[in-house]
């Protein structure tokens, strides 16, 4: 289901002046904040939630999400905040619970009473007709497919866009691909469906193989790959899952074009599992850390002043969720000194070159179905487990790269 098209416009332009009058208290010069009605905006601060998995199953990968929030906001609020308010936020952790993250969104938009909500989750999909009916801006992980349904809902890229992998493994003369799974979920059935059709789109044959280490023999399985000619693996399983068929396919001498995970690009990482994986490669939907340059600098700097708890700043969901809520920000930005929701969903759904400060190629938020993003860098553990290498600086999925 394809998300409602942009209004036009004029449509637009008609939608912004009859909503910021009717929500506006006083009348704004330039950008003084002005005391507005909308839920969260008062006269020198926007509060918004932010719901993310911090326990439960998913934490591992999405728990450091809050220091690129954090991050982001620190920076934006010591420049003057947004139309001279400061952003706030109020957190929630959904414990990787569909029902936990259900009540969380209901707490955040009906006692909290935010503008918007931030999310680094995987359980967002109960609260997201809610969500759409109050026509709350939603920025963040667009994990379940569900997601591009929703016109109130942005993000940069989205997990079902397998074409730059495909085309990435096809080049390093990957002729079979094991996609691995932990567990039989639809989503991952669905996800690992959207694989098979990229991999074959490229002349890539493919095999689902379930799998969970505390269960199957990772020996057993990679056997039965070698006679099936499995020369590649893409992971859509949890990363211990993925490491053991890897080592086990070391100890069977199983040569592999290539091995791809799709999270897990954490320097934090390597000093735990690295030699484990080392070979393994990610695609990367930002600047690589590696890469460096001034958006790069800035990150890491914001990183190290406003959220040096985390230790490591080059995370892939730190980054994500500093992208997030500077895609936030932008559709405050542009919503003006009232925003109401409806604005920003109409503004930010205009925007059709966001580049995240150089943090991400080019995207448009006139729609959100489909690829927003289809290239993708491509980096890859060292022989030694010790550091990434930018391996493909650009794949995309129409062969460009």
């Amino acid at each position: 289901m394809r998300a409602k098209g942009p209004i036009g416009p004029l449509a637009m332009a008609a939608v912004i002046f009859v909503t910021a009058i009717a929500a506006c208290s006083t009348v704004s010069t330039g950008s003084e904040a002005v005391a507005c009605n909308s839920p969260g905006v008062s006269a020198d601060e926007v509060r918004i939630g932010f719901v993310f998995s911090d326990s439960g199953a998913g934490s591992g990968a999405l728990s450091p999400s809050r220091a690129g929030v954090d991050a982001r906001l620190g920076l934006a609020n010591e420049e003057g905040g947004i139309h001279g308010r400061r952003i706030e936020y109020v957190m929630r952790d959904d414990e990787t619970s569909l029902s936990r993250n259900a009540r969380a969104v209901k707490e955040l938009v009906g006692k909290k009473s935010v503008f918007g909500l931030v999310a680094a989750t995987v359980t967002l999909n109960d609260a997201m007709v809610q969500l759409d009916e109050q026509q709350v801006p939603v920025v963040g992980l667009a994990a379940e497919a569900t997601w591009a349904a929703h016109p109130n809902m942005f993000s940069f890229i989205y997990t079902d866009s397998p074409g730059a992998v495909a085309r990435y493994v096809g080049s390093t003369g990957g002729t079979r691909a094991g996609i691995v799974i932990t567990g039989t979920a639809p989503s991952t059935l669905e996800l690992a469906a959207k694989y098979t059709d990229s991999l074959r789109a490229v002349g890539v044959a493919s095999e689902l193989v379930p799998f969970s280490a505390a269960s199957d023999s990772p020996v057993r399985t990679v056997r039965q790959l070698a006679e099936k000619g499995v020369n590649a693996l893409i992971g859509l399983s949890t990363l211990d899952d993925l490491a053991a068929i890897m080592q086990a396919a070391r100890d069977e001498h199983l040569d592999l074009a290539a091995s791809v995970a799709l999270s897990g690009y954490d320097r934090q990482l390597l000093a735990t599992t690295g030699p484990k994986i080392s070979g393994l490669s990610f695609p990367v939907y930002f600047r690589p850390f590696e890469a460096g340059g001034a958006a790069i600098d800035r990150y890491r700097e914001a990183v190290a002043r406003f959220a040096p708890e985390i230790g490591q700043p080059d995370r892939q969901m730190a980054m994500f969720g500093y992208i997030y809520t500077d895609i936030f920000l932008r559709g405050l930005e542009l919503a003006g000194s009232c925003p109401t929701r409806e604005v920003f969903i109409s503004a930010l759904r205009n925007v059709t070159h966001y580049d995240a400060g150089g943090l991400i190629s080019p995207v448009s938020f006139r729609d959100n179905a489909g690829e927003s993003n289809p290239c993708a860098a491509i980096v890859q553990i060292n022989a030694a487990g010790d550091a990434f290498d930018v391996v493909r600086e650009r794949i995309c999925s129409d062969g460009v790269g």
